[in-house]
């Protein structure tokens, strides 16, 4: 297959596989989805799941949230790790949103990656999922399955991003993103990797990957 015919194939498997798409971070509104992709930071969606039912029982908007302490969000928040950081990074933004934008969460990288504790990926996800606003937020296994199928050099996720936005049509960003991180959790982790089950890396994958999992494997 040549790169088109690849990028086809991908798109082909992945909406056979997940023809409806589900968002991996529970929320009800932009503000929740923000505040849950600024906690997922080096932590799990499981994990951020079973904690923001109890940060929401409390503020599930900026109004209540600023009433809170930055201790007491801690302290709700600790269990999904960096909560200090996290914690400041919610109140601030909070204020923010309240001070600057009525309110709203803003709909655009610049405003979005103004705010503490708020960079590209987390602007991306919130604009994608959020908004409808065509982004290609790059997680841990968009990078390894773009690297994977050789659709990427594997260097940094600002290339894979790059890359990712080169090849696929504008109008798939969005539902890609997410099938892709679907995929890569039921079919091509980082660990437990079976390749008879990983039919679109089998199929297309980048030959040095191919040659050093079959080598690991004997």
């Amino acid at each position: 297959m040549n790169k088109e015919e690849r990028v086809a194939f991908v798109i082909k498997k992945l909406e056979e596989l997940y023809p409806s798409i589900p968002v991996p971070l529970d929320h009800k509104d932009p503000y929740t989805l923000l505040i849950a992709v600024l906690m997922s930071a080096q932590s799990t969606d499981v994990r951020v799941n079973q904690i923001t039912p109890h940060l929401f029982a409390r503020a599930d908007n900026p109004y209540d949230m600023i009433k809170m302490s930055v201790e007491e969000i801690r302290e709700i928040i600790k269990p999904v790790g960096l909560s200090p950081m996290k914690a400041k990074g919610i109140h601030g933004l909070s204020r923010m949103i309240i001070d600057l934008h009525n309110g709203q969460v803003p709909q655009t990288y610049e405003e979005l990656e103004a705010m503490p504790a708020v960079g590209h990926k987390t602007a991306a996800v919130v604009l994608s999922q959020a908004f409808g606003v065509p982004a290609f937020p790059v997680d841990t296994h968009i990078h390894r399955l773009m690297y994977r199928w050789n659709f990427t050099n594997g260097k940094n996720v600002v290339q894979t991003e790059k890359d990712a936005k080169r090849l696929f049509p504008e109008e798939k960003w969005n539902d890609l993103h997410l099938q892709i991180i679907w995929y890569g959790r039921d079919y091509s982790p980082a660990r437990g990797w079976d390749m008879e089950k990983d039919i679109i890396t089998k199929t297309i994958g980048r030959k040095t990957v191919l040659d050093a999992y079959y080598k690991k494997k004997k």
